[in-house]
C-alpha cells in the first residue's frame, strides 16, 4: 500500500471534505431536532438511531472507494468528482434548509435534485468501477428512502 506524496495529498483532501460534508450536516440537523421530534411522523418511520448509524456507513463508504479509486489509479474521473462534490452540496443544502430553515416543501425540493444526481453518480462510476457502484449503491437506496419519508412529513405537517 505504497503512496506517492500526490496520493497522500488526494487522499486527505477527499477525507476532509467528506468529514466536512458530515460535520456541515450533522450541525444542520441538530439545530432543527425540537422542531423535528414534534412534526407528525408516518407509522412507517424508521427507528431515530438508524439515520444517523446509515450516514456514517455511507460517508465511511465514499471515503473507502475514493481512497481505493485514488490508490489505485491515482486520479477520480474529473465528471465523477464533480458529480460526487454536487451530492455533498445537496445533502448539506438539504440539512440547512429542512433541518435550520424547517422548510419541508423546499427541503422535498432539494431531496429529490440529491436523489435525481445520486443516482446519476451510481451510473457514472457503474460505467467506470462496477464494484464500486455497487459499494456505493447504498447512497442512492437511502436517499431514495429519506425522500419517500421527507415527502411523507410534508404532507403530514
Amino acid at each position: 500500500m505504497n503512496l506517492n506524496k500526490n496520493q497522500i495529498v488526494k487522499v486527505v483532501i477527499s477525507s476532509v471534505v467528506i468529514l466536512l460534508v458530515a460535520v456541515l450536516g450533522s450541525v444542520f440537523v441538530n439545530i432543527g431536532m425540537t422542531w423535528f421530534n414534534n412534526l407528525v411522523k408516518p407509522s412507517q418511520w424508521l427507528a431515530n438511531i438508524l439515520i444517523p448509524i446509515v450516514w456514517t456507513v455511507i460517508y465511511s463508504t465514499f471515503a473507502v472507494i475514493n481512497f481505493l479509486w485514488i490508490k489505485n489509479d491515482d486520479d477520480i474521473p474529473t465528471n465523477t468528482t464533480i458529480l460526487m462534490v454536487i451530492n455533498a452540496v445537496l445533502n448539506v443544502l438539504w440539512c440547512l434548509v429542512f433541518f435550520t430553515f424547517k422548510q419541508l416543501f423546499l427541503g422535498n425540493i432539494f431531496i429529490i435534485l440529491n436523489l435525481i444526481f445520486g443516482f446519476t453518480l451510481i451510473i457514472n462510476i457503474l460505467k467506470q468501477r462496477t464494484l464500486y457502484a455497487y459499494i456505493l449503491s447504498i447512497y442512492p437506496i437511502w436517499i431514495s428512502i429519506a425522500t419517500t419519508l421527507n415527502l411523507a412529513l410534508w404532507v403530514l405537517n
